[in-house]
């Protein structure tokens, strides 16, 4: 696992958009693994600028995002639904890049089998021949997608319920809170864990505590995201308040200025 700390919560957010942009221009036909909430917004804005200035194509890449809400038969079909994560994906990256929309892929939470429809999910990840990159966040209760304590590290994409504290957290960013659905898809731990290489970006001091559990405190399934500590290419890039509470700060510093990995984004530091 290599820790990357940026000075600001913009510079890292370059620095994602920048070794994404940098890895589909090596691999043209490349698969995405997508993640929402408002750390990721500034990546989707950087990666859009890129594109703009040609200096990163998406006509060929297919995308898959980690999850999406189990909506009532009664809600708004959710591609016009502005709290679904279709909409938020279409509204910061996919309407502002040249991406064939039929690539881009959200779980559906709007239909009649969810159930069925999740393993679908995971079937048509492996037989595009899986993500070459996923993107993560992570939630206050430790979560990498909505993969909530006691998910298995095995688990594949399936509904899930969500805890109070995920409730707490995301319900205020609907226009009601109350129209937050208590259940979502999301890809499993397991299925996230196939991926080659996992991007985690975090930022903020809220976040501090939970990222130095998740990068450096024992794997637990009641933290989901320790799991990343099993994979064998991870990038944590953090900004200097997501990352005021690790222990091995100036270790991780030290080993981004001196590996030849990183030569070329010293500029970003």
């Amino acid at each position: 696992m290599d820790v990357i700390v940026m000075p600001t919560a913009a510079a890292a957010a370059k620095l994602t958009a920048q070794i994404i942009a940098d890895a589909i221009n090596a691999k043209p036909n490349f698969k995405l693994g997508l993640a929402t909430g408002r750390t990721m917004e500034p990546v989707y804005a950087n990666l859009a600028k890129l594109n703009k200035a040609n200096k990163v194509d998406f006509s060929r890449v297919t995308t898959f995002n980690l999850d999406e809400y189990v909506w009532p038969k009664k809600a708004k079909k959710y591609e016009a639904n502005k709290d679904s994560y279709r909409y938020y994906m279409n509204y910061h990256l996919f309407n502002k890049i040249n991406i064939d929309i039929r690539n881009t892929n959200v779980p559906d939470g709007s239909c009649d089998d969810v159930d069925a429809a999740a393993i679908e999910y995971d079937n048509a990840i492996a037989e595009c021949g899986g993500l070459d990159i996923q993107l993560l966040g992570i939630g206050r209760s430790g979560h990498i997608g909505f993969n909530e304590p006691l998910s298995s590290f095995s688990s594949r994409t399936r509904a899930v319920t969500l805890t109070q504290t995920t409730y707490g957290q995301n319900s205020p960013l609907f226009d009601n809170p109350e129209d937050m659905p208590m259940q979502a898809v999301t890809m499993g731990v397991g299925t996230i864990l196939e991926a080659k290489r996992l991007v985690f970006l975090a930022t903020m001091k809220e976040k501090a505590d939970i990222v130095a559990k998740a990068i450096e405190g024992p794997v637990t399934s009641m933290i989901s995201a320790t799991a990343m500590q099993m994979h064998e290419d991870v990038v944590c890039i953090l900004d200097k308040d997501a990352a005021s509470k690790l222990e091995g700060l100036k270790e991780y510093e030290w080993s981004f200025k001196h590996n030849p990995r990183w030569a070329a984004y010293q500029k970003f530091k």
